[in-house]
C-alpha cells in the first residue's frame, strides 16, 4: 500500500533565470519486500515472521518518507557591447545547480548474529527481536548525525517473561527446548520470546547533496546560428557531504548469548561520493 502528497512549483524560463522545485511526502507498507529477480534491498531481513505475516507489518525497506528537490538555471547576462576578445570572455556563461535532500530508509534492530537465538528451529534464522523501550529519550531510536553513536542502544532490551510461573515454565535454564538449553539468564529474561520491536522501526541517516555546474558557450556564427562548442565543468557533492548509509543488516544490538555489542552504532559506508569534478567539452549544431 502506497499513499503520497505530491508538490510541484516551477518558474519558466524568463529574464535568463529558471526554477524548478518538488516534494513528496510518502509510506509505502507491506509484510515482505522484493523485486522480481530475487531481494534488491540490503536493509532487509532474511526471514520474515512466517506464521503470523501480521507481525511483518511496517513500512518498505524502499520506503523514503520525504523528498526534496530543487533545481535552477542561470544565464549570466552578458557584456552586449562588447568585442573580440572581451565578448569571448565575458558573455556566454550560465550557471546550474542541483539541491536534494530525503529521510533515510528503514531498518530493523535486532539481536543474535548466528544460532538461532530466539529457539524458532528454523536454519534460515539467525536473530530475534528485543524489547524496545519507551523511556527518557526513547521516542526516537537513532542520534542523527553521530555515525559512531547512531542507534540508542539503551533504548533496547532483551525480551522478558511476564511472570516466574511463565519463566520456569519456558525459559528456565534447565528446561530443554529442541534439545538444547532455554535462557541461561536469571529470570526474568527469556531469550526464546520474541521482543516487542517489529520490522524497518528505525531508520537511517538522510541524504543531503548539492551539486553545481558551470556552462561557457561560444557560438561560432561563421559556420551556423547553432554551432557552439560549449564548454563544461561540473562538481558533484560540491559540499562533500559525507552521507552515510543504514547500519549493514543485521543490525545487532545484542550479541547471540545477550551481551552488549559495541558495534550496533558504528556507520560504517556511504550512500554518495566524496567531492567530485568532471570537465567536459560540447559540440553542438
Amino acid at each position: 500500500m502506497y499513499d503520497d502528497l505530491e508538490v510541484k512549483i516551477q518558474k519558466q524560463m524568463s529574464r535568463g533565470f529558471q526554477l524548478q522545485g518538488s516534494f513528496t511526502w510518502g509510506k509505502s507498507i507491506d509484510t515482505s519486500s522484493s523485486v522480481v529477480a530475487g531481494n534488491a534491498f540490503q536493509n532487509s531481513i532474511s526471514s520474515p515472521d512466517w506464521y503470523d505475516m501480521s507481525l511483518n507489518r511496517a513500512v518498505s525497506d524502499f520506503n523514503i518518507g520525504r523528498t526534496l528537490v530543487i533545481n535552477g538555471v542561470w544565464q549570466v547576462p552578458g557584456w552586449k557591447s562588447a568585442t573580440g576578445l572581451k565578448e569571448f570572455v565575458g558573455n556566454g556563461w550560465q550557471l546550474g545547480m542541483i539541491f536534494k535532500v530525503n529521510d533515510g530508509p528503514p531498518f530493523t534492530p535486532v539481536w543474535g548474529s548466528g544460532g538461532d537465538p530466539a529457539k524458532t528451529k528454523s536454519s534460515d534464522v539467525t536473530y530475534a527481536y528485543p524489547n524496545r523501550l519507551t523511556g527518557s529519550g526513547c521516542q526516537t531510536l537513532v542520534n542523527p548525525g553521530n555515525p559512531d553513536n547512531y542507534i540508542k542502544s539503551q533504548c533496547f532490551a532483551l525480551p522478558t517473561a511476564p511472570d516466574m510461573a511463565f519463566w520456569q515454565a519456558n525459559c528456565d535454564k534447565t528446561t530443554k527446548i529442541y534439545g538444547t538449553p532455554a535462557t541461561t539468564e536469571p529470570f526474568p529474561v527469556c531469550f526464546n520470546l520474541r521482543g516487542n520491536a517489529g520490522r524497518n522501526i528505525a531508520n537511517g541517516p538522510g541524504l543531503t547533496n548539492v551539486d553545481l555546474s558551470l556552462f561557457k558557450n561560444n557560438y561560432v556564427k561563421r559556420i551556423s546560428e547553432s554551432f557552439n562548442i560549449q564548454f563544461r565543468a561540473e562538481v558533484f557533492n560540491i559540499l562533500n557531504h559525507a552521507n552515510f548509509g543504514p547500519p549493514l543488516t543485521p543490525v545487532n544490538v545484542f550479541n547471540s548469548d545477550g551481551s552488549p555489542t559495541s558495534v550496533s552504532g558504528h556507520l560504517t559506508s556511504t550512500v554518495t561520493t566524496s567531492r567530485q569534478l568532471q570537465f567536459a567539452l560540447k559540440v553542438g549544431w
